[in-house]
């Protein structure tokens, strides 16, 4: 029986989740909508058993903690620089363009992070990934000379997530 169910409802709370998101949206609540609840509550787990994904290992937890205080501070930071741009306070020669750095991280939770890190800090956008090279392509609003991205992504980012999915 537990196996009828597990096949059924691979992933019972996105099924429930689904479910309810579903009749949350029907504004006008009726038999067609709690079929087509039921019918998307059932299919989409289907469709995740086949995307299933490998289980996330932490290595070093503390290190989590590490890379979450040098996070919140360079996003401090990285806010106050960008609000001096946009709001003419730091004049002078802006050059924004775009930076390759080589990448060392192989594991995808890793890159991930490191994507999420990168796209969500004020001032950098995470471009394009080349997984044969390890080339990763970003973008930099505010690009001044004597800046080392690569040591900056590499040693403030990368070395802790490293450390973190191995």
């Amino acid at each position: 029986m537990r196996k009828v169910f597990q096949w059924v409802l691979p992933h019972p709370l996105l099924s429930v989740a689904l479910f309810v998101v579903w009749l949350l949206m029907s504004t006008p609540f009726g038999n067609g909508h709690l079929t087509i609840a039921v019918i998307v509550a059932l299919l989409v787990p289907q469709v995740m058993r086949v995307l299933e994904p490998e289980r996330v290992r932490v290595a070093r937890p503390l290190s989590v903690l590490r890379l979450l205080y040098r996070l919140l501070v360079d996003m401090l930071k990285s806010n106050w620089q960008v609000a001096q741009i946009v709001m003419g306070h730091r004049k002078g020669v802006r050059k924004s363009g775009f930076v390759r750095i080589p990448l060392q991280c192989s594991n995808r939770y890793a890159l991930a992070c490191l994507a999420i890190i990168l796209t969500s800090t004020p001032g950098t956008a995470w471009v394009q990934y080349d997984r044969y090279s390890r080339v990763l392509l970003m973008h930099v609003l505010d690009l001044r000379e004597g800046d080392d991205w690569q040591k900056i992504v590499h040693d403030r980012y990368e070395r802790l997530l490293m450390e973190i999915f191995p």
